[in-house]
């Protein structure tokens, strides 16, 4: 990729990259999460596609990719422009308070004038040009103000798997007033918030200073706060590690939601100008994915298929595929692991993986 000039060199991202992704087992698994997978099929993973829509617009060097542990080598294999320390480490699973508040910490003693956008690794978002000028709007805003800000999507139907954002109505600028987050609704509930016209899915894409993000935890999170500023002194050196090792697990298990979003009076949302999807199930990555005449969704493999409807079916290898009789199913081959489950339970792909991970061993998780 040829380099990038004339970049703002104060705006930073943080890629969220450590979790699991267990709706979409057996391909995702522990060892081997979706980030790390070429889910749609266009030759690249799904790290690597958001790792380029930030470059876009964020210098290469100004990119940190937040993981557990475990995936360094294939963040290091897979985005081989990124440096070892721009991988900040997880050594305990505490949701995603701490690692923000840790990797911003970091970014706060490198250029304590950046702005930042912290963004999932696993997204689908089509129009990246239209993504860049979103977070480049709500950078803008950060600068110039203490805001805390979030993309929201427009939602196209009473999802009851997404939280919502609700903004004031009144006003007609682009960027609205978060009055309050939603948890996940039930179906009737969330038909009522889309018919009131002022919610949003929440897509957690988050824009904010340093400055601001620092100041909210010291607030809102004194000792969290605490814990980790102990650190500043050795953040990017190599005293750093020892540091992280010895403290990290103290952390408070939280999402940032709960943490500061939730309490933070200055929130702002952008209903975003792209289209989106969070391919959090083989439902959703089904949606995305070009289909036969028959609607079936096919990856990776050669099909026979009779009287066969609305399915996704995946291989690994190019193998010939014949299904006779199914509809709305979902049919994944992975070397020693075969899935062949409905559409409609999905959702209980996690619970079948636990079984699975009891009956016959982790190595198969």
């Amino acid at each position: 990729m040829a380099k990038k000039t004339n970049m703002n060199k104060n705006y930073y991202a943080i890629l969220m990259a450590g979790g699991v992704g267990s709706r979409f087992w057996p391909v995702s698994t522990s060892s081997y999460p979706k980030q790390f997978h070429d889910m749609l099929g266009t030759g690249k993973t799904l790290i690597q596609k958001t790792f380029d829509r930030l470059n876009q617009f964020v210098p290469t060097e100004n990119i940190l990719i937040l993981t557990n542990e475990r995936y360094n080598d294939l963040v290091l294999e897979q985005l081989p422009m990124v440096k070892q320390d721009q991988v900040v480490l997880e050594p305990a699973m505490r949701n995603t308070s701490p690692c923000i508040l840790y990797a911003s910490l970091k970014i706060q003693k490198m250029n304590p004038d950046a702005v930042m956008v912290v963004a999932p690794s696993d997204h689908w978002i089509e129009d990246e040009t239209a993504f860049a000028n979103d977070v480049k709007l709500c950078f803008d805003k950060c600068e110039q103000e203490s805001a805390l800000c979030t993309l929201g999507i427009r939602p196209t139907f009473p999802n009851t798997g997404f939280g919502y954002i609700e903004f004031e109505k009144k006003g007609d600028q682009k960027l609205k007033k978060v009055s309050q987050f939603r948890e996940k609704p039930d179906y009737e509930t969330a038909k009522e918030f889309l018919e009131q016209g002022n919610f949003l899915w929440n897509a957690g894409i988050f824009m904010w200073s340093v400055k601001t993000i620092v100041d909210a935890f010291k607030e809102y999170q004194p000792g969290q706060y605490d814990l980790f500023q102990g650190g500043f002194s050795c953040y990017n050196t190599p005293d750093e590690t020892e540091f992280i090792q010895e403290n990290y697990a103290k952390a408070e298990n939280i999402s940032i939601d709960y943490a500061i979003l939730e309490q933070s009076k200055s929130i702002y949302t952008l209903p975003a100008s792209f289209d989106w999807n969070d391919l959090g199930t083989w439902g959703a990555l089904y949606d995305k994915l070009e289909k036969d005449n028959a609607e079936n969704a096919i990856v990776n493999c050669r099909t026979l298929l009779v009287n066969a409807q609305n399915n996704m079916i995946r291989t690994s290898s190019n193998k010939v595929v014949v299904v006779d009789g199914l509809e709305d199913y979902i049919i994944v081959d992975k070397e020693d692991v075969l899935l062949i489950y409905p559409k409609s339970k999905q959702q209980d792909i996690k619970k079948v993986l636990d079984k699975v991970k009891e009956q016959f061993g982790e190595e198969y998780t």
